[in-house]
């Protein structure tokens, strides 16, 4: 059987995605397991993409603009945001603003509390380099947090109840009435990494409507 449990959705055939945005966590990057292989299938099966990972400021409020600056000329409709942890929390800002859809990767839903007891300095998980998260990045934090999912047919959640670092229930919670996927927490990779994503990687595709071509 089937360790996990799925939460049914429609496949979306409306406004097929043409852009995909993927957000790294926090101390993550560009370098991480999911976005690497994210990226490789776009490369492999779907070059007519454009796809863009970039690598985010430890400010939400810098990152946050960044995203916005380099993905204003995109059409929102046919635009497609993955997220993982920190990077979820910042996917449904934008796809809040934007109308997108948005895939949540184990997200972060309260990272103003959560990041609270990481003020000070860090290093990032795949180059070791210093960075300082600051104490008035929480404000920011707290600021750009949307009041509410308002369409929840935009998005689709994975969810790992393995998860050591985030809180599976209160992601379930934020994300009720979503398309989900809820990794048991015996399931192979069900952990905040999501080390087995290959595994989950056809369905989150699917459902954003991409296939290979």
């Amino acid at each position: 059987m089937d360790p996990s449990m799925a939460t049914p959705h429609p496949v979306r055939r409306e406004a097929p995605v043409s852009h995909l945005l993927f957000l790294h966590g926090f101390r993550s990057s560009p370098q991480s397991q999911k976005a690497r292989q994210l990226g490789d299938w776009v490369r492999a099966h779907r070059p007519d993409l454009t796809w863009w990972c970039p690598q985010l400021p430890p400010s939400p409020r810098e990152a946050v603009a960044l995203l916005e600056n380099g993905c204003r000329d995109w059409p929102k409709a046919h635009t497609a945001v993955i997220g993982s942890s920190l990077g979820g929390y910042y996917a449904s800002v934008l796809a809040e603003r934007w109308g997108s859809r948005a895939v949540l990767l184990n997200p972060a839903v309260n990272p103003a509390r959560d990041l609270a007891a990481h003020i000070g300095e860090s290093r990032g998980w795949h180059d070791d380099e210093p960075f300082f998260f600051r104490p008035e990045f929480i404000g920011e934090l707290q600021t750009m947090a949307p009041a509410a999912i308002t369409e929840p047919a935009r998005y689709f959640a994975v969810i790992a109840e393995g998860d050591e670092v985030l809180d599976w229930q209160e992601m379930h919670a934020r994300y009720a009435g979503c398309a989900m996927r809820v990794l048991a927490r015996d399931a192979a990779g069900s952990d905040h990494a999501l080390s087995r994503f290959d595994d989950q990687r056809p369905e989150v595709l699917a459902f954003l409507g991409l296939g290979e071509r």
